[in-house]
């Protein structure tokens, strides 16, 4: 990363020598930080037309995931042309490749975030990136059911493809007033998290010990029933019932397991995977906000603003711990040196 990039040796592509870049190997996962982002203003959004906060705040973080966003896809996009053993070698890695599908999910969110002020642009984005979506899951899950699979390569990554593609379609179709499709995109998500969820418990309960590095992707955890009870609540109307109560106890009971499992999570340092702890808790205090906005009578006026903080406390953490290894120059993986 600090080295002149003159110095560097070209890489192969077969027998034609293609130069190095400067630019940094972007991991896929990195579109995680987009998903916290968009989901916190998302919870200023709704804050904001209940509670009469700042409506700044909301649109400069969506704004702001946004430009992340921009950055990540090109980023992304120049990993495959110059450097393409590494971005395959990602795509056929039993954890990393799931992550891939959060480009999908990240451009479903830009465009969510973009809605307010171009429904045309937000279209094409969501139409976008729930094709990536769909294709991808199909593709991982067909390799996933050929078998073969060690079981300690088993983790909550496996949510990603189908479940968080899934879920994130609904909110945004119901955005755009597309519920009835969303409703067919959270039945979709809805028994594959049921589905998948089994198979990571098993892993956790009867496999080794997750490995240090693996531990932070735990907090996707959280994300199903969170994110699945915004969906819910994004493709129906009226007063909320109660699976969109249950999936909210769920997802506040995923949160205390996570919070109690912090010491032994904490063991691997801060790096970019605990991001994955963001796009849960933020859909959870945005799903408890609108169900407050909704005319819910029940205890989420109480745990609608203790989430909200919650939620900013995490979001604004990671960020700048995040923002601290970048300057640092720690914060994106070593490019490999060529064999």
């Amino acid at each position: 990363m600090t080295m002149d990039s003159s110095l560097k040796p070209p890489i192969e592509l077969g027998s034609r020598p293609v130069p190095r870049t400067i630019l940094p190997r972007v991991p896929a996962s990195f579109f995680g930080i987009v998903l916290g982002t968009v989901g916190l203003g998302s919870s200023w959004r709704t804050a904001a037309s209940i509670w009469s906060l700042p409506v700044n705040i909301g649109e400069i973080l969506n704004l702001a995931a946004v430009a992340i966003w921009l950055v990540l896809v090109v980023l992304y996009a120049v990993k495959w042309i110059v450097d393409p053993k590494a971005a395959l070698a990602e795509a056929e890695n039993a954890i990393q490749c799931c992550f891939i599908g959060l480009a999908g999910v990240a451009t479903m969110l830009v465009a969510l975030a973009l809605l307010p002020y171009s429904r045309l642009a937000a279209t094409l984005l969501f139409g976008l990136g729930a094709l990536f979506t769909l294709f991808f899951a199909l593709w991982r899950t067909g390799v996933l059911w050929r078998g073969g699979r060690d079981p300690t390569t088993t983790t909550a990554v496996l949510y990603l493809p189908t479940v968080a593609g899934s879920f994130v379609t609904a909110i945004v179709a119901g955005a755009l007033g597309y519920a009835d499709w969303g409703q067919l995109a959270f039945g979709a998500g809805f028994f594959s998290w049921l589905s998948i969820e089994s198979v990571l418990l098993n892993r956790l309960l009867t496999a080794p010990a997750l490995a240090e590095p693996l531990r932070p992707a735990l907090g996707i955890q959280l994300a199903p029933p969170a994110v699945g009870s915004l969906a819910y609540l994004s493709v129906t109307e009226g007063v909320p019932d109660m699976l969109a109560h249950a999936m909210l106890g769920y997802a506040i009971l995923q949160a205390l397991l996570l919070f109690r499992m912090l010491p032994w999570i904490g063991k691997q340092p801060f790096a970019a995977s605990y991001w994955a702890f963001t796009f849960g808790i933020t859909a959870l205090s945005t799903a408890a906000l609108r169900m407050v906005a909704r005319g819910d009578p029940g205890p989420v006026h109480q745990l609608a603003p203790a989430l909200f903080v919650v939620a900013n406390v995490v979001v604004f953490t990671i960020a700048f711990w995040t923002v601290l290894l970048l300057v640092r120059g720690k914060l994106l993986p070593a490019v490999a040196p060529p064999k």
